[in-house]
Parts: C-alpha cells; sequence; structure tokens
C-alpha cells in the first residue's frame, strides 16, 4: 500500500512538495538530535543550545506547511487519495514530537550543572544513543524507498531499546546506582526515557511503511 501511495505523491506536484517538507523535517530532527548528544554529553556551550532550540520552530513551520499543502490538495481534487493524505499529516505529527523531545534534551543540559556521565550505565546509553542516531537513517530510508525489510529493522531495534531504557530508569529510581549523585541519577532517568520517546516516535513512522492507515503507530500483526 505504502508504495502505491508514494508512486501516486510522486505524479502530483503539492503533494510531493509536501513530502518533501517532510523529509527536511526528519533532516532537521536528526541534527538536532546529534547537537542536542553532543550539548548534554560533551560540551557546555550555551549559544549552541540556544541555536538547537531556534531549529525546532523550523520543524514547526514545516509541519504545519504540509498540513497547509494536503488541505489544499483535498480541497482540489476533493476525494482523491484521502488515505494517503491523512498518512502523511499523522507521520508529520510524530517527526513533530521528535523535535520537541530532542528539544527537551536541551533543556536538560541547560539545567544540568556539566557535562552529563553515566558511571556503570555508560555501556548501555552510548549503544542507545548510537542506536536512535543511526534509526533516523534507517526510518528516512524506509519510508523514501518503500523499504518494508528497512522498516521492520527499525522496529526490532526500537523492541530492545524500550525496554532496555525502562530496565535503567527503573534502577535509577529504586536505589543509588554506583557513587551518582541524586541530580545525576534523576537527569539520567530523564535522558533514557527522552531517547526511548525519541526512537518509540521513528518506530511509528517507520510503522507506516509496513501498516494500514488504520494501524500507524502500532506493532504490525503477523
Amino acid at each position: 500500500m505504502w508504495k502505491s501511495i508514494m508512486e501516486l505523491w510522486k505524479s502530483d506536484n503539492l503533494l510531493a512538495q509536501a513530502w518533501q517538507d517532510t523529509y527536511r523535517m526528519l533532516d532537521i530532527d536528526q541534527e538536532m538530535f546529534g547537537q542536542a548528544v553532543e550539548s548534554l554529553r560533551h560540551s557546555e556551550n550555551p549559544d549552541a543550545r540556544d541555536a538547537i532550540l531556534a531549529r525546532d520552530k523550523e520543524v514547526d513551520a514545516f509541519e504545519q506547511e504540509v498540513r497547509r499543502k494536503v488541505l489544499t490538495h483535498c480541497s482540489v481534487r476533493a476525494g482523491s487519495d484521502l488515505t494517503g493524505s491523512m498518512m502523511l499529516v499523522t507521520i508529520v505529527i510524530d517527526i513533530e514530537r521528535i523535535g520537541d523531545y530532542t528539544k527537551n534534551i536541551v533543556e536538560l543540559a541547560r539545567s544540568y550543572p556539566s557535562r552529563l556521565e553515566a558511571g556503570p550505565l555508560e555501556e548501555d546509553l552510548q549503544r542507545i544513543e548510537a542506536t536512535v542516531a543511526t534509526n533516523f537513517a534507517l526510518t528516512r530510508k524506509a519510508i523514501e524507498e518503500s523499504d518494508e525489510a528497512v522498516a521492520h529493522e527499525v522496529l526490532k531495534e526500537t523492541k530492545w531499546l524500550s525496554k532496555l531504557c525502562d530496565d535503567r530508569v527503573r534502577d535509577l529510581v529504586a536505589a543509588p546506582v554506583g557513587d551518582m549523585t541524586v541530580n545525576q541519577s534523576t537527569a539520567l532517568a530523564l535522558y533514557f526515557r527522552q531517547l526511548k520517546r525519541i526512537n518509540s516516535h521513528l518506530g511509528d513512522v517507520a510503522t507506516a511503511v509496513v501498516n494500514p492507515f488504520d494501524r500507524i503507530g502500532f506493532k504490525p500483526k503477523g
């Protein structure tokens, strides 16, 4: 279904533009994510944080532009490709939410007094960060190339990543981990949660490639 919808979109100039805007939203989110992780974990540059927050407004503007283009398309060509139009609008909501959670990482970096280190949880945290970064590229590839195998790869990675994030949050809340301070444990719990949510929204976008419209955001059947 996704492949046929993509072919139809490519033949319609307005929807093709909306789709390019959607790609751009994902690209900005990916750039923001890399910069946000750098800001929280490796840098203490406040100017860089302000620049990242400003980019979130670009994502919001693109979301509104996609909605306008889809609405115009549906108004001019009443009843034409309604399912595809609804799918696109649904996808951009998830992409916009990725920007919001990335912004939350920057706000955490502003509040935390130094570079955030994870102590005995560092190996798990680095694995999660690397996987989220990879899933940005895989998600874009899946939707751009209508590649169901790549979409399933994103969803497979999302499954273990979500569980590991939940496990580490429980560890941090249940008892002191190593010699961490209270504010370090709190910041890490928030960060694990934000990473999980960002990756979950990438997974939701990927489900559009393998699921019908009514199951976007849900685990594929079978």
